[in-house]
């Protein structure tokens, strides 16, 4: 590379939970600049998880993160070039890219669920995440099925 790698921006923490994971989500599921909207989204979001999951002693935001640690693949493949054929090589997957995969897989799965609001769609998926189901969790487990079968092709890591 030429340049320096830029400085990481530092997040600052959202304000009903002073967690900083939680604006990173709400950054991902932002769009065109409509912070606040986006946060309200996420907040009735847990709101409606927590009606849902009444019986789990857990809180809305400990499920949340419990489903974002279910849908985080450990493994990815990547496409290799050696001597004219292009291998799926299986990688391990860097720990803020882990996070961001989790996210954004999370937050287009709820984009495609049918429902009224995103709000709902959110919480749809989150609770189907949280369950070890859902088209999160199926993403990462194909994710993983991919590297295990590429398992072969492990020693042209790069």
């Amino acid at each position: 590379m030429r340049k320096a790698k830029p400085k990481k921006r530092i997040l600052l923490p959202d304000p009903k939970f002073n967690d900083v994971l939680v604006t990173r989500f709400v950054n991902n599921l932002m769009l065109q600049g409509k912070k606040s909207i986006a946060y309200g989204i996420f907040y009735d979001a847990l709101d409606i998880v927590g009606e849902k999951m009444k019986d789990s002693e857990k809180a809305p935001l400990d499920i949340w993160k419990k489903a974002l640690e279910n849908v985080t693949p450990q493994v990815e493949v990547k496409s290799r070039r050696v001597g004219g054929a292009n291998f799926q090589v299986p990688t391990e997957v860097r720990p803020e890219r882990k996070i961001s995969l989790s996210m954004k897989n999370m937050i287009n799965f709820a984009r495609k669920r049918s429902a009224h609001s995103m709000a709902e769609k959110l919480a749809a998926e989150i609770i189907a995440a949280y369950n070890s189901e859902g088209g999160a969790f199926k993403r990462k487990e194909d994710m993983h099925r991919m590297a295990e079968a590429n398992k072969a092709f492990a020693h042209f890591r790069f």
